[in-house]
């Protein structure tokens, strides 16, 4: 659950930071919040790869929810075109995100059986080995 808290934080921090990198062209005084949420994404972006979430993992749902909800909300807050096209895009991109996330999921568990049945034939090695 941890990973999960800490890349949310990680995707919060770059959607405002770009949010704000659109703000700064009009209020240059908006830059701080840019380089302060850049700066924050990619430190707890290293968080979660340090908690143990696949690179691939953890940089898809990253990259898919930040472009989703920067998109969604730059509609919102800016007023920029928003096309049925574009939101199609976005689904795409999130159904991509989710396949990489499944498929680590079974490799995890695959690499996890593996590693039982290895241990467990070292075991009986050993076992035979103490007879």
């Amino acid at each position: 659950m941890r990973p999960w808290l800490l890349l949310a934080g990680a995707i919060a921090t770059e959607v405002t930071a770009s949010l704000s990198l659109k703000a700064a062209l009009d209020a240059p005084v908006w830059y701080v919040p840019v380089v302060t949420g850049y700066v924050a994404s990619f430190v707890l972006l290293g968080f979660v790869l340090r908690a143990g979430m696949p690179l691939g993992v953890a940089y898809g749902v990253w990259g898919a929810t930040g472009v989703a909800a920067t998109a969604l909300l730059a509609a919102v807050l800016f007023g920029e075109p928003l096309t049925p096209v574009m939101l199609a895009g976005l689904v795409l991109i999130i159904a991509g995100v989710l396949c990489v996330e499944l498929g680590s999921q079974r490799a995890a568990a695959r690499r996890a059986a593996t590693d039982e049945s290895t241990a467990s034939g070292a075991r009986g090695l050993s076992d035979e080995a103490d007879s």
